[in-house]
């Protein structure tokens, strides 16, 4: 993967102490992973982030974040927590950062200062994205959840934040519009909901629960073997009844 050169970014052209950070969830119809960038020359892995510039939202600086490491558009995003501890920002680590890729530290002193990180979430389908390193990463690649390496600062908690909240958030979002092809069947709805409950659900009682929330529109047949065992596809629905 090629890397981007890097540009220098201007104090001024950004709103000062305010960062993103951004777990982008992906499936690939077995496991849930996380996409995580390693820092050059380094060693220190993170979450994809970045600034806010003053001429653009919040929304639309993480949207183009996101876009410009996984090349999707249009995808789920949701804002979930913002991280201000004390003690998350280490001037020390940006500043390794920095001289490992050859960058101005006068120019750049803004970025050791302390900075409030409002983290943002995103859904995508594994299968769609080829993920491109920034200008400061030597690369960006998925991992699984129990797989993570450790994250800079206190960007597993981060993770695990989101982790929660996706679990929450599973049925009244209708996550899994985002992890899933256009159409499916049940056994890939419920391996969804498996990975990321991290539990077992029974086959029955999932379907005949889902089923009852009718926010599913089925389709014709799944045929793959013997007739009288093909699955039936299944689709959300646009709009809830």
């Amino acid at each position: 993967m090629a890397k981007k050169s890097m540009q220098v970014l201007h104090k001024e052209d950004f709103i000062q102490n305010i960062s993103y950070d951004s777990v982008i969830f992906g499936f690939n119809g077995k496991q849930l992973k996380i996409l995580v960038l390693e820092y050059h020359n380094t060693g220190l892995f993170a979450l994809p982030g970045g600034f806010v510039r003053k001429d653009e939202s919040l929304d639309e600086a993480v949207k183009k974040g996101v876009k410009e490491r996984t090349g999707l558009d249009h995808i789920y995003l949701e804002q979930f927590q913002t991280f201000g501890n004390l003690t998350r920002s280490d001037p020390s680590v940006m500043k390794r950062i920095l001289e490992e890729n050859n960058l101005d530290l006068d120019v750049h002193d803004w970025l050791l200062d302390r900075f409030i990180s409002i983290s943002y979430y995103a859904l995508i389908n594994y299968d769609k994205v080829t993920p491109v390193p920034d200008a400061l990463s030597d690369s960006i690649s998925w991992y699984a959840i129990d797989e993570l390496p450790a994250l800079m600062m206190d960007h597993n908690q981060i993770v695990n934040r989101a982790l929660q909240v996706l679990r929450n958030n599973l049925e009244k979002k209708l996550v899994g519009m985002n992890l899933l092809p256009s159409k499916f069947t049940m056994k890939q709805l419920q391996k969804v909901y498996e990975v990321v409950l991290g539990e077992e659900l029974r086959r029955t009682t999932f379907q005949r629960r889902i089923l009852g929330m009718n926010m599913l529109e089925r389709h014709e047949k799944l045929f793959q073997g013997t007739a009288h065992k093909a699955p039936y596809l299944y689709s959300f629905k646009l709009e809830q009844d």
